[in-house]
């Protein structure tokens, strides 16, 4: 973000600064799994193609757990969707995707562990209707939605571990806030230093001078 705004960087000195200002974040440490085989996981080449859906749990001060329905797109790494609330069941998911991509087209698929919001009937009916494929991970295998964990695990460092909500009004206004933040200001290397937003206008672009159209 520094050379976005046309600075010189010199990561020595950004890191210094960086301690000095005590800005470093407390990550959780990662275990080391032991190497295994893996089912390949889809890789769209084109934004909007496959989604990937997850749960994330956590706690009002008052010790109320709520949970956060989150969706991310491994193309363009945007997340459309953080919602969060008590209780999130099957039917809930459905009407949220509803909303979602009544603005947007429809994907290719959509990758979900197999939990009971996911794999109850309300979701199957969804996918069935709007001709959605539904990609399960195996049970037990987290590393197969590698795309989500690796968001959520962002997620839970940079706004839920920084955070303590009084409300659930609260936590859906501060979370929203970051959600905005990591799709519209936040770069990827991944996808050329781009942010999300830049990534997909950019997209859509290329996709219209390759039909011979402007923008």
């Amino acid at each position: 973000m520094i050379k976005r705004e046309g600075w010189k960087v010199n990561h020595k000195k950004v890191e210094r600064i960086y301690g000095e200002e005590r800005l470093s974040l407390r990550v959780r440490k990662r275990r080391k799994f032991a190497s295994v085989p893996r089912i390949p996981l889809p890789k769209p080449d084109q934004p909007g193609k496959v989604y990937a859906m997850d749960f994330v749990h956590d706690r009002l001060a008052s010790g109320r757990r709520f949970k956060c329905l989150t969706m991310i797109d491994p193309c363009s790494k945007e997340a459309p969707v953080i919602e969060v609330d008590f209780s999130i069941p099957g039917l809930r998911v459905c009407r949220i995707l509803d909303r979602i991509f009544a603005n947007r087209p429809l994907p290719e698929a959509i990758v979900v562990d197999n939990g009971p919001e996911f794999s109850g009937s309300a979701l199957d009916a969804w996918a069935f209707k709007n001709k959605v494929q539904l990609h399960f991970i195996q049970p037990g295998k987290p590393v197969q939605n590698a795309y989500c964990e690796s968001f959520n695990g962002k997620f839970r460092d940079e706004c839920l571990n920084k955070n303590w909500f009084l409300t659930l009004q609260e936590a859906r206004a501060i979370i929203e806030a970051w959600r905005k933040e990591y799709n519209e200001d936040r770069t990827h290397s991944s996808i050329g230093d781009l942010t999300p937003a830049e990534f997909i206008k950019t997209k859509q672009q290329m996709a219209l001078a390759s039909n011979g159209l402007t923008s």
